[in-house]
């Protein structure tokens, strides 16, 4: 594993689509805390679903991944319809403990 990837960052990613009253934002929170990850996922008035995650890098590319692309074997299938992800990579900023659906 590259150095890089242990690395923490903040990933905030923004999931268009049928992700609102499906489970989304649960399947969302299970997947993060099975990686580690601690932050949000949290509905916005547009239909988006917004998802912070902070953690090693590695990590939260592997829930990009996830987000945006069809789960790997051994993962319960995304609830929803994804049509895009748009990503935005910062410093962690801590906070709360765990992974919080809102």
């Amino acid at each position: 594993m590259d150095a890089g990837d242990e690395e923490n960052v903040r990933l905030t990613a923004w999931v268009r689509g049928r992700v609102q009253g499906v489970g989304f934002r649960w399947w969302v929170r299970a997947r993060a805390l099975e990686l580690g990850l601690r932050g949000t996922a949290t509905n916005l008035a547009d239909g988006r679903v917004e998802v912070v995650a902070e953690g090693p890098r590695g990590r939260c590319r592997t829930l990009l991944d996830l987000l945006d692309g069809d789960p790997p074997a051994g993962v319960p299938g995304r609830p929803g319809k994804v049509t895009g992800v748009a990503e935005r990579w910062s410093e962690p900023r801590g906070g709360d403990a765990g992974f919080h659906e809102r």
